[in-house]
């Protein structure tokens, strides 16, 4: 029996979904919810998607796009000198090259992902980075006075566990 549940208690499940497995396509999220008992409709998932902030993009193993949704909390640690989980894993996922020019570092992603990974480092807030700008599968990272671009390039691709002298190659 599907029972109606609050939209709080929905976003709660979509959420574990999302962030548990691969989620495709809002049909499959539908049928997802509907084996744990939520009946939705599209027009419903739909706006809870938006709502949650969830987008879809592809990973670096040019495996098909899924739903990821934006690191929780609501604004950056200011003192932040190591990254969160959430950022590490995203990294390790999205991240594919790096490459530095004076204070900035370039970094590049699978197409559809640049926005994704810039808003996840943003909203960590590490001390190192000024900021980002991203495009679809390109992201402008400006390092703090003091660092310099290939310094923080080469410190994105340790975290994202590959080699900062071969950066498509993962390290062991």
């Amino acid at each position: 029996m599907n029972t109606p549940m609050t939209k709080t208690a929905r976003h709660a499940r979509i959420s574990e979904l999302i962030n548990t497995r691969p989620v495709r396509s809002q049909t499959e999220l539908a049928d997802l919810l509907a084996q744990q008992g939520v009946s939705v409709t599209q027009a419903t998932l739909s706006r809870d998607l938006e709502e949650l902030g969830a987008v879809k993009v592809r990973g670096t193993d040019a495996s098909p796009a899924a739903y990821v949704l934006p690191p929780e909390g609501e604004g950056p640690l200011r003192a932040a000198t190591q990254p969160p989980d959430r950022l590490l894993r995203l990294l390790r996922e999205l991240l594919t090259s790096a490459d530095h020019s004076g204070n900035l570092a370039v970094l590049r992603t699978p197409p559809g992902a640049a926005q994704f990974l810039a808003s996840a480092i943003d909203r960590t807030g590490l001390r190192d980075i000024v900021g980002t700008i991203a495009g679809d599968d390109t992201i402008l990272v400006v390092a703090r006075d003091g660092l310099t671009g290939a310094e923080l390039g080469e410190k994105l691709l340790t975290w994202a566990g590959k080699d900062p002298a071969q950066p498509g190659k993962a390290t062991q």
